[in-house]
Parts: C-alpha cells; sequence; structure tokens
C-alpha cells in the first residue's frame, strides 16, 4: 500500500465460468448448487452472509448466518429487539450478500424481509446447543452493557434461572424470511470480464435472467 493509502494488490480470476445453460431459470436452484459446492469445498463459514438493513438515519450493514432457504427465500434468526431487527421493522427493504473467494463467487440478493411463524422459530430454537439458547435469555442484544464480568454474570444467572429442564424460546427471538425480488450470481473470470447473470422476479412469481456487463 503506498502513502497515499492506495491498495496496489491485483489478482486475476479464471477458475470457473458461468454460462446462461449451467444458470438455468431458477435462481433458487442455482443458489442451492453453489451453496452446496463452497459445503463441500469445506469453506469456512459457507453460510455467512452480509444483511443490510435501513436504519432511521443511515443503512447499516451486518455478518449474519443463513439457517435454511427454500423457493420462498432465506432464513436468518435474531433477537427481535437488537438494532437490525428494529430496522427490519421500520423498513422490511434488506440486501444480502455471500461471498465465497475461494471460488471466486459472490451472489448478492434484494428483497423484503417478514417474520417466520412461531412453529417455525420454535423448532430452530430447540434444534440450538443449550448455551446458545440460555444466551437469548441472557443477552439484550445490541444494548449497553458496563463490563464483559456483566455479560458473563447474567449468563450465569438465568442458567440458574432455567435449571435442567427444557429451554423454552424466548418471546423476543425468532426468524426472518426474506423473501427476494432478485437475484444476483458473479463468477470471476479472466481480465475482469466477470461473469453475472441477474435474476429479476415478475409479479406472476415468474424470474427473468439477464447478463449484465461485469
Amino acid at each position: 500500500m503506498s502513502s497515499e493509502g492506495h491498495i496496489h494488490h491485483r489478482k486475476d480470476y479464471g477458475k470457473m465460468e458461468l454460462t446462461e445453460h449451467d444458470a438455468g431459470q431458477d435462481p433458487m436452484a442455482l443458489f442451492g448448487a453453489w451453496l452446496k459446492h463452497a459445503e463441500d469445498e469445506g469453506l469456512p463459514e459457507p453460510h455467512a452472509m452480509s444483511l443490510a438493513t435501513m436504519g432511521s438515519l443511515t443503512i447499516s450493514c451486518r455478518i449474519v448466518l443463513l439457517r435454511s432457504f427454500d423457493a420462498r427465500g432465506f432464513v436468518f434468526y435474531t433477537n427481535h429487539n437488537s438494532r437490525k431487527a428494529m430496522d427490519l421493522e421500520r423498513d422490511p427493504r434488506v440486501a444480502l450478500t455471500f461471498f465465497w473467494p475461494q471460488l471466486e463467487r459472490q451472489v448478492r440478493i434484494e428483497g423484503r424481509a417478514e417474520p417466520v411463524d412461531t412453529e417455525e422459530s420454535d423448532r430452530y430454537f430447540a434444534s440450538r446447543p443449550r448455551e446458545s439458547q440460555i444466551g437469548a435469555w441472557s443477552s439484550d442484544q445490541s444494548r449497553p452493557v458496563e463490563s464483559r464480568d456483566a455479560l458473563e454474570q447474567r449468563y450465569t444467572r438465568w442458567s440458574e434461572r432455567l435449571g435442567d429442564g427444557t429451554v423454552p424460546r424466548p418471546l423476543h427471538w425468532g426468524g426472518y424470511r426474506v423473501r427476494p425480488v432478485r437475484i444476483e450470481f458473479w463468477q470471476g473470470r479472466n481480465s475482469r470480464l466477470h461473469d453475472r447473470l441477474a435474476f429479476e422476479q415478475l409479479s406472476d412469481g415468474k424470474w427473468v435472467r439477464t447478463r449484465l456487463q461485469p
């Protein structure tokens, strides 16, 4: 990096290509194939995705984990009192991004988030490790805390309060499903002539595919 702060590192891409034939007409099927490839390759945190939300004054972005997906959309879980959840209550429009650098691939998703039903949240919460379940009760996510010790003391108190039985799901914790209206797939190629295929959903639910210039 120069004294002016410019980064001069360059990397050429060219491991794979993305053709219309390989992409098909269903972006959710293509996403599933790409995610499985990332899992099969043993990539670190292949389910990690950036989540961008509209705050009261600014746009906020953070990494969350994809917990499930199907034709309806992409599901993640959080505290309903967290900053991201409050953002979603004000404005459900969101953007997601997956980046798998080892595969030279990126997926960008735009859509609207909505809460999943209580049964779906209950099922997922029951599958979590007990320590994570207690953490959901003990943490007022995004709120200030005076120290790390205070946070751990809260966890200990809740652990004692909940005892050894089944930990119920807190009412302030649950899932959101991002229903996509636009999904773009990016595959790195040589000479910066990357492959970009965008899918946009019509009012009848059908997807229209378009190749974009890099």
